[in-house]
């Protein structure tokens, strides 16, 4: 009997300090989640972005759909992110409390309650595509997360803190992918 305690005691400790190996700049990937579908009229995933919705138009955000949120969602949050700037990834939009119940957004609509923060532009709120003239065409990813809770973070927090904030809370993750260059 003791010998099976030891055992069962050592097993949680490992899985404990196991977690996913994510740091708090990773995307949260809890094992199990979902998949939610993201999808936009303005683009298919991996199409290219128009120009109404980046720095050389009038820079809205492309209307969204999202499906398949679990029904024990509290609030969504969104990451529009350049995996391919120059300097590494670059965000251009979060949000975080978005209403569960939403399934779509508008182009150029801001999500009603739901907080927004500050961008690396240093801008709350969402900008658009608008790589370096010259590079190939940079994708940018939308992830959205439904999340078991609401999150309180105060404005202007960073990518990296509402990762964190969502972290082991997320129960689907859906995506959309878009490119855009400026030749």
């Amino acid at each position: 009997m003791r010998r099976s305690w030891v055992i069962a005691v050592a097993a949680m400790a490992f899985a404990a300090g196991c977690g996913d190996g994510a740091g708090p700049a990773a995307a949260p990937s809890p094992s199990g989640a979902r998949r939610l579908t993201v999808t936009s009229t303005a683009y298919a995933d991996d199409g290219t972005v128009p120009r109404r919705y980046t720095c050389d138009g009038p820079d809205v955000s492309p209307p969204l759909a999202v499906t398949g949120v679990p029904a024990r969602t509290s609030s969504l949050a969104l990451l529009l992110r350049d995996s391919d700037a120059p300097h590494g990834t670059f965000t251009h939009w979060l949000v975080w409390d978005i209403d569960p119940h939403t399934s779509r957004l508008s182009a150029g609509e801001h999500p009603r309650a739901a907080s927004e923060g500050r961008n690396d532009f240093g801008k709350t709120g969402y900008s658009g595509p608008c790589p370096p003239r010259g590079d190939p065409p940079h994708r940018y990813v939308l992830t959205v997360y439904a999340v078991d809770r609401r999150v309180s973070l105060a404005a202007g927090v960073s990518p990296t803190d509402l990762l964190k904030a969502i972290s082991g809370h997320t129960l689907a993750v859906g995506t959309l992918t878009g490119r855009y260059g400026r030749g």
